[in-house]
């Protein structure tokens, strides 16, 4: 999965609470799908601690998540299993792996069962979280994608270890 994730400015890495480091910024556009409007403005809330992510699009259902995405192009979705619409989300998961680049996806659900993470992993998705109990893991994540695509200036760079690399569905290689 090979894309050029945009670069804004002269100036900074991984920009978060005002400190700065490198040469350039990667802004990593990412859409939320959430049924829950809590729960997006939550997410909302603590990426906007961080520069180099730009929310581009949210979506409270199935329908409207594909279409968002689609049209939007995200580098990375925040998607929930729970979607009202056509589907949950695992079918928006496998409707989006289907577009050319795809972006990365981060399952980020309340349904944490084996049965939900296999799922997802044959659908495509790179990352499982539990809501209730993983947030600041998948926000770690998010910080390793975004050191990644500094270094190797694509998305064809995944996190392999850390706190990712426990809730990463896909083997890198």
């Amino acid at each position: 999965m090979i894309f050029e994730p945009q670069r804004a400015g002269a100036g900074s890495s991984i920009e978060r609470n005002g400190q700065i480091s490198s040469t350039f910024r990667v802004i990593m556009k990412v859409i939320i799908a959430d049924d829950s409007k809590i729960m997006r403005e939550h997410l909302t809330g603590m990426l906007s601690n961080y520069k180099e992510i730009e929310i581009i699009g949210e979506a409270q259902d199935s329908i409207q998540a594909i279409s968002t995405i689609r049209r939007l192009k995200p580098d990375v979705v925040i998607l929930d299993i729970r979607l009202p619409g056509h589907g949950n989300g695992i079918d928006v998961l496998q409707s989006v792996k289907q577009e050319k680049p795809s972006p990365i996806v981060i399952m980020f659900t309340n349904y944490p069962f084996p049965q939900y993470r296999k799922k997802c992993m044959e659908a495509g998705a790179e990352y499982f979280f539990d809501k209730s109990s993983e947030s600041h893991e998948m926000i770690r994540t998010l910080e390793e994608l975004l050191k990644e695509f500094q270094v190797s200036g694509s998305r064809q760079a995944e996190p392999t270890g850390g706190s990712a690399g426990q809730n990463r569905l896909k083997e890198s290689g």
